[in-house]
């Protein structure tokens, strides 16, 4: 039975180039929603410091701030994504929309870190509507010549605004209105339901209305809940400890006990057994032919399995090294957020070039081509940053391998969606495109806890190493290589700042080099598998072959 569609119909629907005019007007509105989300993902990073010194945030407050937008982003996706496929996609976007720019202004008002913390998961509860809904709007609307190009577009989207989210967030920092960084998504949201009403096609899949008498909620609940404990100890483990508690944890006026056992394997161990009694739910759920928030027969398509895993481990790389090299940079150079943002520019460049020729490339010689060239590109950019960066090295040094990820991301972003997508039914797009998206950011907040766990381990040994042959008594070599190590690298600049310290601040620099290097070298190894897995990739199945024909 064919998908559920009603389009809008252009002013001259008896002729082809109208209608093809306004369904690419359509990818218009996709991709600047998908960007909204993107960027809000990755701004706040920048603007951490002066919205710190403004609201006189705590140190919790301000890890939450950063945090808590993922996780609940994460949570939600894939029983928004369900939801887009019973009660129509656009429905879901406009409304996510909405919720996202009203949750915006909330943030942009903020008068203190309680009520930002509380905009920013209201922002998450935005963002989990309108990534599924673009995904499947796109699976359901889009095929054969046309697929490729416009899954290269939304790829080379999330890609490249993943990095200009610094750069933006750096130039506001710069002017010191951080409120504007959230303020001005209220008219931009105004615009994109506005667009989404006149251009976008309401998609849902067949039966919808007898679907929606019976929701699956028991197995949304156990969704959301699972996943979010399973982020929740991902993004927090650097934090309290991975096993031995590192600082006291309160929430919500618990305070954890004083243990040897800090909370955070024991938020894991809750979200595997979560997503663990979500399996079984969903599998008696299917075996009574009731309706289920996640269709486990999707995993037997072996394209959309291996493209999860390919999209996690992918997503582990790119945010990975965009949280360590700007720790590098302002640990050794003292660079400030603009100039940062700036070195990270030519990832941007490269994932936009590349993404809006993957199309074209795909329609040449297969998706799964383009994704495992990409890959291919990633894999050397790594390596290569690893094997060439020193203490010296700036922006301009790192851009010639920044670029060259760049170009490889955007080859790969922009068709390994398509390639996973391609063989699953329209009518199940919202599930397959929200639980796309939820490995996409399961691979995200293990990227920044992996590769950052890496760079601080190694960034302690190295700079003990070099401060062993020092003059200094071993527990003032201890402290300078402790606050270091917890301080991220900052704690260079101040050792640059204070006189006689020369030596030691040498010694930082080439100790964060090292760690640098160390994380970049883990990336590769990461990519690398994520390599292996786009080669079982295979040509998509007949559903787009025979429309590609047409």
């Amino acid at each position: 039975m064919p998908e559920s569609t009603s389009l809008t119909p252009p002013r001259a629907p008896a002729a082809a180039a109208p209608a093809v005019r306004h369904r690419r007007l359509g990818m218009v509105v996709i991709s600047l929603g998908v960007s909204l989300i993107v960027v809000d993902a990755t701004i706040v990073g920048v603007l951490l410091p002066r919205i710190v010194a403004d609201l006189g945030l705590t140190t919790t407050d301000a890890e939450w701030v950063t945090s808590v937008y993922a996780l609940v982003f994460a949570a939600l996706l894939i029983p928004f994504g369900r939801a887009g496929d019973l009660f129509g996609r656009r429905r879901l976007f406009v409304l996510g929309t909405a919720v996202f720019a009203a949750a915006s202004v909330a943030a942009a008002l903020a008068g203190d870190g309680s009520a930002l913390i509380a905009a920013r998961a209201a922002q998450g509860v935005g963002a989990s509507m309108i990534m599924p809904a673009t995904l499947a709007t796109l699976n359901a609307v889009f095929t054969g010549r046309d697929r490729a190009v416009a899954f290269g577009i939304w790829g080379s989207m999330i890609s490249g605004m993943a990095a200009l989210g610094p750069l933006a967030g750096g130039a506001i920092a710069t002017g010191g209105g951080w409120r504007w960084a959230f303020g001005i998504n209220l008219p931009l949201g105004a615009l994109l339901v506005a667009g989404a009403l006149w251009l976008l096609p309401e998609t849902r899949r067949p039966g919808a209305g007898r679907a929606r008498r019976e929701i699956d909620w028991p197995g949304g609940l156990l969704s959301a809940l699972g996943l979010g404990a399973l982020v929740c100890g991902i993004i927090e483990g650097q934090t309290y400890g991975w096993w031995t508690p590192t600082r006291p944890f309160t929430l919500a006026g618990f305070d954890w006990p004083e243990t040897a056992l800090s909370p955070v394997p024991v938020v894991l161990a809750l979200g595997a057994l979560l997503i663990a009694a979500l399996v079984v739910v969903e599998r008696s759920r299917a075996a009574a032919g009731r309706p289920v928030m996640l269709d486990l027969e999707l995993f037997r398509i072996p394209n959309f399995r291996r493209g999860n895993l390919a999209s996690a481990l992918i997503n582990v790389g790119e945010l990975g090294l965009l949280f360590v090299l700007p720790l590098f940079l302002l640990g050794v150079h003292g660079t400030d957020p603009l100039q940062i943002s700036l070195a990270i520019l030519p990832l941007a460049v490269g994932a936009f070039l590349s993404g809006g020729y993957a199309g074209r490339l795909a329609n040449k010689r297969g998706a799964h081509r383009v994704v495992q060239t990409g890959m291919v590109l990633e894999v050397a950019a790594v390596v290569m940053l690893a094997l060439t960066l020193s203490p010296s090295t700036g922006g301009l040094g790192l851009a010639p391998w920044m670029l060259l990820y760049g170009l490889g991301l955007g080859l790969t972003s922009a068709q390994l969606t398509n390639v996973s997508l391609a063989d699953v039914p329209p009518a199940q797009s919202g599930q397959a495109s929200g639980t796309q998206s939820t490995a996409r950011q399961v691979g995200a907040a293990l990227g920044i806890a992996a590769i950052g766990t890496v760079f601080a381990t190694s960034l302690g040994h190295a700079m003990a190493d070099r401060l062993a042959d020092s003059a200094l008594p071993p527990e003032r070599q201890a402290a300078i290589a402790h606050d270091l190590r917890e301080s991220a690298g900052t704690y260079g600049r101040d050792l640059h700042a204070a006189p006689g310290l020369e030596a030691e601040a040498r010694a930082a620099d080439e100790s964060l080099a090292a760690a640098t290097r160390h994380a970049a070298l883990t990336t590769a190894a990461i990519l690398a598998l994520g390599l292996g897995a786009s080669l079982r990739l295979r040509p998509s199945g007949d559903r787009d072959r025979e429309e590609s024909k047409r």
